[in-house]
């Protein structure tokens, strides 16, 4: 039997894996690594970067707050004066337990990975909101380009913290680039702003011993997928039923592969049940196969949002592997 690891490398390089990928199994998450303030259930933070973010009782997440009152960046002309990066570096007591956990993966067994979010789009709207950063796209580009510019620069440098103090080699990077039926972008927008700040930090990865990157979207992108290969991603992890994703395997299989195909929003919800898990898993194992892809939810990592959600899916994916492998 192939070790999660070596099961994966077989699905996504069109060998003979043994069984399907389950979800999350392949990462070993090492979530001691410090990082910015996260939002938490019932709460209000401000974090580094001065982002306000809420996460209202009874929502399944957290966003930021973007009244008058709250915008960090509020004209893009005058980003210089009002955005300021936080520290990249960490007193070496904040990674004791980090390193630790790392030192204790078995790689031949699973990937050592780190966490990275939110992304430089996410990043560019948290700041702004979502409706002044895509204006801001049109209206002021070259302010755009130098505010993306300043924020790969800090994300570099939080990319060498974890090289030189994790040694990773398998980075899962968030950062949501649609809505279920459309990228926010276009394209060719996407090709201009956001796929040379992609290239520089997925290559600074890759160029520093980390394997595998596994990029985080739960959303439509397929009109990206191009782009993804060109700036190095080897997973799309939270790939939307919506964008047909046996046409994608179809059409680019072998130069990146694809982990979802099962909605969060039709499994994952109060009134689930193990029946409706299975029914949405053997769709997706059926008409995705058994190379370059993953099955598994959308959602963002290796939890479901209501309990037994994503143990599930896991029981549903072991089921799908007897009868498929």
């Amino acid at each position: 039997m192939l070790t999660k690891r070596q099961n994966l490398m077989e699905t996504i390089k069109g060998g003979k894996p043994d069984r399907f990928v389950k979800q999350y199994e392949f990462m070993n998450f090492i979530m001691e690594a410090p990082m910015g303030a996260m939002v938490g259930p019932g709460q209000t933070i401000v974090n580094d970067w001065g982002i306000t973010f809420t996460w209202p009782e009874g929502q399944l997440g957290g966003f930021p707050v973007h009244d008058d009152e709250h915008k960090v960046l509020k004209d893009i002309t005058e980003w210089r004066k009002f955005v300021k990066a936080p520290s990249a570096i960490y007193p070496e007591e904040r990674w004791a337990a980090a390193i630790e956990h790392a030192n204790a993966i078995d790689r031949n067994e699973e990937f050592a990975t780190c966490f990275v979010a939110p992304g430089i789009f996410e990043m560019t709207h948290h700041l702004m909101s979502m409706e002044d950063a895509l204006m801001a796209l049109y209206e002021e580009p070259e302010d755009m380009h130098d505010l993306i510019d300043y924020l790969v620069e800090y994300e570099l440098a939080y990319a060498k913290e974890l090289i030189d103090h994790l040694h990773p080699d398998c980075i899962f990077h968030h950062d949501d680039w649609g809505s279920q039926r459309s990228s926010f972008v276009s394209p060719e927008m996407f090709e201009e702003f956001f796929l040379p700040a992609y290239k520089k930090i997925y290559g600074f990865y890759k160029a520093n011993g980390v394997e595998l990157i596994v990029h985080h979207s739960d959303s439509y992108a397929a009109n990206l997928v191009p782009y993804m290969i060109e700036m190095g991603i080897d997973i799309w992890q939270g790939v939307m039923t919506t964008n047909n994703v046996p046409e994608l395997i179809k059409k680019y299989g072998g130069q990146i592969s694809f982990m979802g195909d099962i909605d969060s929003g039709v499994i994952d919800f109060p009134g689930w049940t193990p029946e409706i898990i299975f029914e949405k898993t053997k769709e997706a194992c059926e008409r995705c196969g058994k190379l370059y892809f993953i099955p598994g939810a959308s959602h963002g990592l290796n939890f479901g949002c209501f309990p037994g959600v994503y143990e599930s899916n896991d029981e549903a994916i072991d089921k799908m592997s007897k009868e498929m492998f």
